[in-house]
């Protein structure tokens, strides 16, 4: 066969990604805080972009009629009846609303998982506490406490060389991980010497720190007030039998009664298995929301953006028309004007986001209307099909927009992802289904009200639940019940006779 050159023309369609595109599809995923992170960065390289420090609701992205309403006193009872598909913007003026955005980015369509997403409430902390960041932020370090204390109890400089190799190799829940022969060797002495200074150091605060296990922890602590007799050394012999809830096995090693083994129990409960935990520890970061939902006085919800999180850029035209003048050379007038549309492209992109955002939330606080007024029971199945058919946007675009995206709610502040969950039949012909993470919240409420007498297998369970218009199998019970971390009915009856 003949190898021969030919020129001819094919005409095809293809994909392109445009980088202002990518960068759109992107901000739309990104949590305000993490956008603001993002505009920071931006206005670090584009000069013509300044952030507005007015604060001013005109500076503040201008929102379509379908929050316009938010504000005005006169709006509709519930703002969610705002969003529909004549307020919304048309294909052509949304650039990120694309099927095959998806298909570049290889993402998959499918529903969420099951599982409930990271949530939390609202809360805050009592100034009469003593607790703020800055106290929290100048608190000593584990070492440090250790190292403190150490220099004061030990005197003879060859154990304080000691007890400082052995404080640094204390974890931070700490226990000492050391190898006591080891840290003998290299200081040329015997190990009874470094024993005594182990000994010493775990006489410091916090009770219970450099032990070498958690037998020898829960040891210290019961030492100090005084209670650690046979029997409760012979129950931190056995934890392995604790762990299993194996009462008579505890009963014969203990050598008491029921009622003095629950009392022990429960004395080894209320220790503390990681005493370095109170040190080296961040303060733990609150959740900031992205919408904000409250009910209005004459019924229904409003929401909106959290504006304080919300950045806010401007384009310096003033200073975009000083420069560009004829002055300026080609590169000069090329670099210019890219950076322009760079900058207009990211208000715009910041703009559409704020939107899109506003009208997910909204129809997702409207579909789950009855979960917002009378609990988690009433939590509603929904996917994103749900979502995307009424705003009348692709699935990718909610998917995107419900990725690291807090509502701050009545009820506490829930990630937009935790509203979309799968459906469990029906026993009942022609009724709604129920929602899997309402079903999960039954399961715990069922288990948490049982006797000690009657405790609840997956099959009563499943009877139960059937009872109620459930449909639901056996496994998928167990399912949700390991899943909450609940023991098995077997160990729950265990553990309830040990608190009788």
């Amino acid at each position: 066969m003949a190898l021969a050159q030919r020129l001819e023309f094919r005409q095809s369609q293809a994909l392109v990604m445009t980088p202002q595109l990518q960068q759109a599809i992107k901000l739309l995923q990104l949590s305000n805080m993490e956008l603001s992170a993002f505009v920071e960065g931006e206005l670090e390289q584009n000069p013509l972009l300044e952030r507005d420090e007015s604060g001013s609701p005109a500076a503040e992205p201008e929102l379509p009629e379908a929050s316009d309403g938010f504000d005005a006193p006169p709006a509709p009872t519930d703002s969610a009846d705002l969003v529909g598909r004549d307020t919304l913007p048309s294909e052509r003026d949304d650039p990120l609303d694309r099927d095959w955005a998806a298909e570049a980015e290889g993402l998959d369509e499918g529903a969420f998982g099951e599982s409930a997403f990271t949530r939390g409430t609202s809360g805050s902390f009592d100034d009469e506490d003593g607790f703020s960041e800055d106290f929290a932020a100048g608190t000593k370090t584990l070492r440090e406490h250790l190292v403190d204390q150490a220099m004061l109890d030990l005197v003879e400089p060859s154990e304080r060389l000691i007890a400082l190799t052995l404080i640094d190799l204390v974890d931070p829940a700490g226990y000492l991980v050391a190898d006591l022969e080891e840290i003998a060797e290299r200081f040329g002495c015997p190990r009874a010497a470094v024993e005594a200074v182990v000994a010493r150091l775990q006489r410091l605060d916090p009770t219970g720190v450099c032990a070498r296990d958690l037998k020898e922890c829960l040891a210290l602590q019961l030492a100090e007030k005084n209670r650690l007799d046979p029997a409760m050394q012979a129950l931190l012999d056995n934890l392995h039998l604790l762990a299993r809830r194996d009462v008579e096995a505890l009963l014969r090693v203990t050598g008491v009664d029921q009622d003095d083994l629950a009392e022990m129990v429960a004395e080894i409960r209320a220790l503390n298995p990681k005493p370095g935990d109170a040190f080296d520890s961040e303060p733990a970061q609150p959740v900031t929301p992205d919408i904000l939902m409250r009910a209005q006085p004459g019924g229904g919800w409003l929401v909106e953006l959290n504006a304080d999180t919300l950045p806010r850029v401007l384009i310096n035209t003033r200073f975009y028309a000083r420069v560009n003048t004829g002055k300026l050379d080609k590169t000069h007038k090329e670099y210019l004007a890219e950076r322009l549309a760079s900058a207009n492209w990211l208000v715009k992109s910041l703009h559409q986001r704020a939107t899109t955002i506003l009208k997910v939330a909204t129809e997702i606080v409207r579909q789950q209307d009855a979960f917002f007024r009378h609990g988690i029971q009433y939590l509603r199945p929904l996917i994103l099909r749900d979502i995307a058919e009424v705003i009348g946007m692709h699935e990718s675009t909610v998917s995107r927009v419900t990725t690291n995206k807090y509502i701050a709610t009545p009820r506490g502040i829930y990630e937009l992802k935790y509203f979309f969950t799968s459906s469990i039949g029906s026993t009942t012909t022609g009724a709604d289904a129920h929602s899997a993470e309402a079903v999960r919240h039954r399961i715990k409420t069922l288990i948490d009200a049982e006797p000690a007498s009657d405790v609840l297998s997956d099959d009563k369970l499943v009877e139960l639940l059937k009872a109620e218009g459930i449909d639901i199998a056996r496994r998928t019970v167990a399912k949700y019940r390991e899943a909450q971390k609940i023991p098995s009915s077997v160990q729950r009856r265990r553990e309830k006779m040990l608190t009788l």
